[in-house]
């Protein structure tokens, strides 16, 4: 099934991509941002929080974003 993942992490993209029907939240984080801890980015599903075991249906809007800006003053 296709969803469309907003990944502001770097440089950012947005795309479509194919996942496998009853993939989580957390796999999808995984697969796309890897050596990342996941509570250092805020993670929304069609504009909503949602819990990290969150299955993704067809047409989901995955958008990751970085709490952290890395080189940025506290």
């Amino acid at each position: 099934m296709k969803v469309l993942l907003i990944n502001n992490d770097g440089g950012g993209f947005a795309d479509y991509v194919d996942v496998a029907k009853g993939t989580t939240v957390t796999e999808m984080f995984e697969q796309h941002i890897g050596s990342g801890d996941p509570a250092n980015y805020l993670i929304r599903v069609n504009r909503q929080p949602c819990p990290a075991d969150q299955t993704l249906q067809e047409g989901d809007r995955i958008s990751i974003t970085p709490t952290k800006i890395e080189g940025a003053k506290l």
